[in-house]
């Protein structure tokens, strides 16, 4: 053989021994992947080949399937008041695919998960249809409804989260606006347009706020920097005079900074009075004492910085709450009042309330209670978890003393429930940079505990954009604190 035929066997050689390893590795290595990518038309027949079982809601079904004819696709998903329920739920979409519970838990629902084997082989042998198994939640659906008609009712963009301080349940997830999944769940091209419609929407009702998005939290962290102040040991008496100048000079500036209560009221105010009043010199002379590496080292105690949910939980990760690392500070103080680069999702918020309520003890937020296979056994259960110990029993009472003389004597006054202690604090958030043309967002948190311990905190965020209301009639109080007052009733059963 010449030369350059033995050059032209060799490179044929070469690539088909690449074509070898590359088949081999497709089949053997990739294989898994692959049958199981969400793209993959076989993948989603499956998804869709039987009824899927169903998302439990305070023991009910919210969700549903229905036999559809003339499709590859034998089952479509149906939803039970979509729209309140769908930044829990997700949607199941044969052409858009999943999110949330139903994308975390698909192959509980769709009847493919390895414990189902047993039953799926008794399927085959009866001649049964197959069934998926059930997903239970911890969601309350009075508490879900009282949070959903809240901001529907306001005609706000907006978040509600209520959680069971003592085991981290996730009693409430809603948000404003929504959207119903039943109206595209199909494959046909108006529920195409459907989807399009709802994502191109400048209302954006396919975003969670609740899980997914960060604002500012404005003046409901002053609860974390008066935790913070009280941990390090920057102020020991609630009561004493702080000796924060109002307005406050922010340090390494000529800015200063007073509050809408007053500099008579606000100067050297102390912290209990400064919470009454939300005086803001209080907040950002605490923050800048305790520091940026201890004002995050406390942030992070209570969640910020580090993913909600485990990777276990899938699709039902939470964007992360950021308190910055190397700040200055001005940016310090500033995250003192809830402003600067400082960003918090209203989960966030609701489990900084929450921990304050579980004596300082901050539980990990979970939304599922049960998994449920087709023939109703048990086969998985969540227990409650310990997520860290975010400050001190003596801390964490301190800071609860001065959000329910808040609540009795200050802006969150709203809040308050006949025969309940309730907590609160409200926020408003500043948001661009020109603040004078930017309307600020509301935020409200509390909690509500009975006499026989039974709690829920309350994390309200509200975004005025569409609403028709004056800038002065923006606050956190008049528009957050009776949303979490009904949620909060409904959660206690009052």
């Amino acid at each position: 053989m010449n030369r350059p035929l033995r050059h032209v066997a060799v490179f044929c050689g070469v690539l088909m021994l690449a074509l070898l390893l590359r088949a081999n590795w497709v089949q053997f290595v990739q294989s898994e992947t692959l049958a199981n990518d969400e793209n993959n038309l076989r993948v989603r027949i499956a998804q869709f080949a039987q009824p899927r079982g169903d998302i439990i809601v305070g023991g009910r079904p919210v969700t549903g399937s229905r036999e559809v004819s003339g499709a590859d696709f034998a089952y479509k998903r149906t939803f039970r008041q979509g729209a309140m329920y769908a930044p829990v739920t997700g949607y199941a979409s044969q052409a858009q695919g999943m999110s949330l519970l139903e994308k975390t838990y698909d192959d509980v629902l769709s009847g493919r998960d390895d414990r189902f084997a047993f039953q799926r082989a008794g399927d085959i042998l009866t001649g049964e249809t197959p069934r998926g198994g059930d997903v239970i939640t911890t969601i309350d659906p009075k508490a879900q409804e009282a949070a959903y008609k809240g901001l529907t009712d306001l005609g706000a963009r907006g978040a509600v989260v209520a959680l069971d301080p003592r085991s981290g349940k996730v009693l409430a997830l809603a948000s404003a606006p929504s959207y119903d999944p039943s109206v595209f769940a199909g494959m046909t091209f108006k529920e195409g347009d459907r989807f399009k419609a709802l994502d191109s929407d400048k209302g954006k009702p396919l975003a969670n706020r609740a899980l997914r998005e960060t604002y500012p939290p404005g003046s409901t962290f002053k609860i974390l920097t008066a935790a913070a102040a009280l941990e390090h040991g920057v102020v020991s008496d609630i009561n004493a005079s702080s000796g924060a100048p109002s307005p406050y000079p922010l340090p390494l500036s000529r800015n200063t900074i007073s509050s809408e209560a007053g500099d008579a009221v606000c100067d050297k105010a102390s912290l209990k009075t400064a919470m009454q009043y939300s005086c803001n010199n209080v907040f950002l002379d605490a923050a800048s004492k305790v520091g940026a590496d201890k004002m995050r080292e406390t942030a992070e105690k209570f969640g910020f910085n580090a993913d909600v949910y485990s990777e276990d939980f899938g699709d039902m990760l939470a964007t992360k709450s950021l308190y910055p690392a190397k700040l200055d500070r001005p940016g310090t103080a500033l995250t003192g009042m809830g402003q600067g680069s400082l960003t918090s999702t209203p989960m966030q918020m609701a489990m900084v309330t929450a921990a304050l309520a579980n004596d300082g003890k901050l539980m990990q937020p979970y939304i599922v209670d049960e998994l449920v296979g087709p023939d109703l056994s048990s086969i998985e259960e969540h227990e409650p978890r310990l997520k860290s110990r975010a400050v001190s029993e003596d801390t964490a009472r301190k800071v609860r003393e001065m959000m329910e003389f808040t609540a009795e004597k200050g802006s969150a006054q709203r809040a308050l429930i006949d025969g309940i202690t309730v907590g609160g604090k409200t926020g408003t958030a500043q948001r661009g940079v020109d603040v004078d043309k930017e309307v600020p967002y509301g935020w409200f948190v509390s909690y509500g505990e009975k006499a026989d311990g039974a709690s829920v905190a309350v994390a309200v965020f509200i975004d005025p954009t569409d609403m028709d209301i004056s800038r002065a009639d923006i606050s956190g109080g008049r528009l957050g604190a009776p949303i979490a007052r009904n949620v909060m009733k409904a959660a206690l059963g009052v």
